[in-house]
């Protein structure tokens, strides 16, 4: 199972368990500086120092380091894990509220999770047709979730399932360091897809295009699911994209619209920023 990849590589030091839904991981201990990507809800990180009230994490799998705030993110036991065995679900919907009762109308949602997010199951009441699911927080605490939000078998998706899946994410802003369905950015969205192809890549452009697991491929030979990379040349590269096939890839670009978006490789500025294509070894 990915979850239990993604969280293995965490355990060798003091670590953290990511109790904020989405959580921006800066270059600096500082509202002020850039951010570089992002970790989600329940992600198990390694706690590398504290600044205040910042603490720099490396997360899992591709070890990408930033600061954070520190309430985003709990101290945990020295091998703690979380929703990486027993039952587990996975949110399946690009949103999902957990409620504190199994009620949409009592209480506002408790917190509101994106796509991919893994919980751990306590109970299935039978009542209401099996309607909802209770779930242990990452903070500990208990919460309900409407079974049709989440799967729990999520699997290892093939090409065409991936593809498949990749549109309906369209229209969800660009966002800088993005690594969630609350908005992603072009090489956050790619390692998303590749990741529930089973892989763990690289999480940005020009690590995943120069990653010895990738196999180079021409531009005549492009079938769906490999790799565009796009920029001034092989070695400046600055954007990728999902190839769907036909000539059309979907991506999470700032260009026109700043949404994610299918565009074709034929045309401008792609046709002339396209430097590479890759094919990721399963």
């Amino acid at each position: 199972m990915v979850a239990v990849l993604l969280m293995a590589s965490a355990m060798a030091q003091t670590q953290g368990v990511v109790v904020a839904p989405v959580l921006d991981m800066m270059s600096k201990p500082t509202a002020d500086a850039d951010v570089v990507s992002q970790t989600r809800y329940g992600v198990v990180v390694k706690w590398e120092q504290e600044e205040g009230d910042w603490v720099q994490i490396r997360t899992p799998g591709d070890e990408y380091k930033g600061w954070v705030r520190a309430a985003g993110v709990r101290k945990a036991a020295q091998g703690e894990t979380y929703a990486t065995g027993g039952k587990v679900a996975m949110v399946e919907s690009l949103r999902a509220h957990v409620y504190r009762e199994a009620s949409v109308t009592k209480h506002a949602p408790v917190v509101t999770l994106p796509y991919e997010t893994w919980l751990e199951v306590v109970s299935e009441p039978p009542g209401d047709n099996g309607r909802w699911m209770e779930v242990k927080l990452a903070d500990g605490k208990m919460g309900w979730i409407q079974r049709g939000d989440v799967s729990v078998e999520a699997k290892t998706l093939g090409i065409e399932e991936l593809a498949a899946l990749s549109k309906r994410f369209l229209g969800l802003p660009y966002t800088w360091g993005g690594t969630s369905s609350f908005g992603y950015d072009c090489s956050g969205f790619t390692q998303m897809l590749v990741r529930r192809g089973g892989v763990l890549m690289p999480r940005d452009a020009q690590p995943q295009a120069d990653w010895a697991q990738m196999q180079k491929v021409e531009r005549g030979e492009l079938k769906a699911g490999d790799l565009l990379y796009f920029g001034s040349s092989a070695k400046r590269i600055t954007h990728t994209g999902f190839y769907l096939g036909s000539g059309e890839f979907i991506h999470s670009t700032t260009n026109t619209h700043p949404v994610l978006q299918v565009s074709k490789l034929d045309d401008q500025p792609w046709t002339k920023l396209f430097v590479a294509a890759r094919r990721w070894k399963r």
